[in-house]
């Protein structure tokens, strides 16, 4: 494939450092992106086509450039190179590594993902358009071929970030078909915070899913997939294929078996958060589910599997099973759930060597840093305690109303009914 620039090329940046082209990564419909070198360190440059290399393009990424990334995981336009004769112009940004692979990778069986490495995904992901919002952009284009993770880690890369912009700043992106929020293909509103999470949570549901909330028996008797098409689906009479009240577009066993498939092996609560953002949320932008009610329940997700004793399946801790018992999505196997610890709305499922986050203790959406530790008695192995594994000292809340401190290093006894206090919140073993 040829490009606009050729292997060898050198162009010098508006902060006067060479990049050398090394080669044609990709293309698209903006432009080509390249990767590059200045000193030994790589990097990537998205090279725009003339015709969309327009003044309004160039003030969002003027604009950009001189501000920060509000995440890590966003690939961020860090300086910006014009062309020698001024018909068109880039950006350099940082290389996504090799260990990261496509949403489109995905949904092509591609890469295997454990459930696990789904939640912690969806986690981060989650957590990385939280701090975009909070700085006052919105991403206006969220879609699958924006998002990169690390199969193995659930860490993620975001790229195309060259259209992100406040949300009373005109831009020139509105949106991909099916990912667009209802009223934008309407033509009833513009991108924005809102619009933007309701992109999340499609996004959400590919990852989760590997298939689209809207598209179920209303599209498998559609004969001529068009624009009017995509807009009855999309746009003026969007269904969620699992609308509680309404059973219209219910997915087809011949054609949607993912939706069928995946929708059994996720607890309530994450079903709850589609159904919320797919009924409520479809129509009524202030209902869409924000980023950290995301993360909370995917916090909850990763600190809530266990295996399957007799295939090895990961089985989710649900509470709306928690009576009647878990058995195994894939063999039908009963699943034991020794119970939980609740903190708040947070949780940690009891089991051997479960680890306990800064986040299920403080809500600060730190899920990297281990606090406490299941551990198993040394004199009893079949009785459980929480170690203590930060530098506070936790309080102990015995079922008789008794206080213990728990030094870090130390244990409490896991009891139903007894609970630790950790300072900022209390937590209840059930």
């Amino acid at each position: 494939m040829n490009g606009q620039l050729q292997p060898g090329t050198v162009l010098v940046s508006q902060a006067q450092i060479p990049y050398k082209v090394l080669a044609l990564l990709g293309a698209g419909g903006q432009g080509e992106v390249y990767e590059v070198e200045t000193e030994g360190t790589k990097m990537a440059l998205k090279w725009y086509f003339p015709q969309t290399a327009l003044p309004q393009q160039l003030e969002i990424l003027k604009r950009l450039v001189g501000m920060d990334a509000p995440d890590k995981a966003f690939l961020w336009p860090e300086d910006l190179i014009f062309a020698p004769e001024g018909k068109t112009f880039g950006y350099i940004m940082p290389l996504r590594q090799k260990n990261y692979k496509g949403l489109v990778d995905l949904l092509k069986c591609r890469v295997e993902m454990s459930l696990y490495t789904r939640c912690r995904t969806a986690y981060n992901l989650a957590g990385a358009y939280k701090k975009l919002h909070a700085s006052g952009n919105c991403y206006r284009d969220i879609n699958y071929n924006n998002l990169f993770f690390d199969p193995n880690t659930g860490d993620v890369l975001i790229c195309d970030n060259d259209n992100v912009a406040p949300e009373d700043m005109p831009g020139l992106v509105k949106g991909t078909y099916g990912f667009m929020a209802p009223e934008i293909i309407r033509g009833e509103a513009k991108p924005s915070r809102h619009t933007d999470q309701f992109s999340l949570a499609v996004l959400l549901f590919h990852l989760f899913c590997i298939a689209h909330p809207l598209l179920g028996k209303r599209e498998s008797n559609i004969k001529c997939w068009d624009i009017h098409a995509q807009d009855m689906l999309y746009g003026t009479h969007p269904v969620f294929i699992y609308d509680p009240a309404d059973d219209s577009n219910r997915p087809d066993p011949a054609v949607h078996g993912n939706a069928i498939a995946y929708w059994k092996v996720y607890p309530q609560e994450l079903k709850d958060l589609f159904t919320e953002s797919f009924t409520t949320g479809l129509f009524d932008p202030k209902w869409r589910v924000t980023e950290k009610r995301w993360m909370d329940v995917a916090a909850n997700m990763m600190s809530g599997i266990r295996l399957c004793p007799k295939c090895g399946a990961e089985v989710f801790y649900d509470t709306a099973k928690a009576e009647k018992g878990h058995c195994c999505w894939n063999c039908k196997a009963p699943v034991a759930m020794a119970g939980v610890l609740q903190i708040g709305r947070r949780r940690l499922l009891i089991q051997p060597d479960a680890r306990l986050y800064r986040h299920q203790i403080s809500g600060d959406y730190d899920m990297h840093t281990v606090v406490g530790t299941v551990v198993r008695n040394p004199k009893n192995p079949a009785l459980l305690g929480l170690r203590n594994d930060s530098q506070e000292n936790w309080t102990y809340l015995k079922t008789d109303g008794a206080q213990l401190p728990i030094a870090p290093g130390r244990s409490a006894a896991i009891v139903r009914g007894a609970g630790i206090d950790f300072g900022s919140e209390k937590g209840e073993f059930k």
